[in-house]
């Protein structure tokens, strides 16, 4: 890693090796800044699935339109996606809740609601996905 020397004497990074970083965080980590990124991935999306449950619900030549629409499998892939955004920033939200409200945190306590978040988000996801399909 390339370092740069600031004026005060001190050394900082020039380059910072992303996959080596992420690779280092620890779970409770990766949790956050999941949650953060769906967040704003399902706050980008709102306007446009609200305004596909809108167009679908106007007439029945439009709910038609938008069901022969969904039945392609890259859209429908591309709404499982949100379906698992959804469903881990859900829990996410809770685990983050509960430490709000100090439940959960000790090192080994916030590690576990991590994994648990990680899990019942792509299971969830999952499920729903395969009911939906």
């Amino acid at each position: 890693m390339q370092t740069e020397k600031l004026h005060s004497g001190k050394k900082r990074p020039v380059y910072l090796d992303m996959p080596t970083i992420i690779k280092h965080l620890p779970m409770p980590a990766i949790v956050s800044i999941l949650h953060r990124a769906t967040g704003v991935a399902l706050f980008i999306l709102l306007p446009f699935l609200l305004a596909m449950l809108s167009g679908s619900r106007s007439s029945g030549e439009d709910f038609a339109f938008y069901k022969a629409w969904a039945d392609n499998w890259f859209v429908k892939l591309i709404l499982w996606g949100v379906l698992w955004a959804f469903c881990h920033h859900l829990f996410a939200g809770v685990r983050f809740l509960l430490i709000d409200a100090e439940i959960g945190l000790n090192l080994e306590t916030a590690r576990k609601s991590a994994r648990i978040v990680l899990i019942a988000g792509a299971v969830t996801a999952f499920v729903l996905g395969i009911a939906l399909w």
